[in-house]
């Protein structure tokens, strides 16, 4: 049975306007890359997985796809949130906007508390890429659930490690298939995963 979709923290969801198509534009066309090549989609229960966002102005604020989008083609202005405030400690998210926050909105305010040179973050579930890299990327604990408080405290400990690798991925170790990217544009979070699928899958020369 998969978990996904079910939100663990109190959310303070001020209903309101989609934020404005210029600042939403790139997370919907990357979101839509991420659905086609099945890193973002739903499981044949229905049960949607995979989220993204971006950090916005103020710095400590980010919009991020809604809760119970992941099964959706295409998202319109209409599946985006903003993050207005956040607190580990009381595990509480504060959003506005037409939908509330994606459950996973805990884990991705993490990385933006963690380092301020993060500007997106990108969940995904890959099988082959949860197994290659649980470990050998940083990983968190596999007692940790998603979208907890727990888990965002597991993320900045990782990211605040003083020598993190250069390949900018975090395995969720309790989360099964469960992948984050992050970097400082979301072309550049993508793209570490877009690259390590195509490693995966490359054919081994022969010879």
């Amino acid at each position: 049975m998969h978990d996904e979709g079910y939100i663990k923290f109190e959310s303070d969801w001020m209903e309101g306007p989609s934020p404005g198509w210029y600042k939403i534009q790139a997370l919907a066309e990357w979101r839509q890359r991420m659905f086609e090549v099945g890193l973002i989609g739903s499981h044949p229960d229905g049960i949607g997985y995979g989220n993204i966002s971006v950090r916005d102005t103020p710095a400590d604020q980010f919009l991020i796809t809604g809760s119970m989008t992941g099964h959706i083609k295409e998202l319109g202005p209409e599946h985006f949130t903003r993050i207005t405030d956040y607190d580990f400690d009381t595990n509480r998210v504060t959003c506005r906007g037409p939908v509330t926050a994606s459950s996973e909105t805990m884990t991705h305010a993490a990385f933006y508390h963690a380092s301020r040179s993060i500007n997106a973050v990108i969940h995904i579930h890959n099988a082959d890429m949860w197994r290659k890299y649980q470990g050998v990327m940083p990983t968190t604990s596999p007692s940790v659930a998603y979208g907890t408080p727990e888990m965002a405290y597991e993320v900045v400990r990782l990211l605040r490690q003083k020598e993190r690798p250069a390949r900018q991925l975090l395995i969720m170790g309790g989360h099964e298939d469960g992948v984050l990217a992050y970097g400082n544009s979301l072309g550049h979070a993508a793209s570490i995963l877009l690259n390590c699928c195509d490693r995966m899958f490359r054919p081994a020369k022969s010879g």
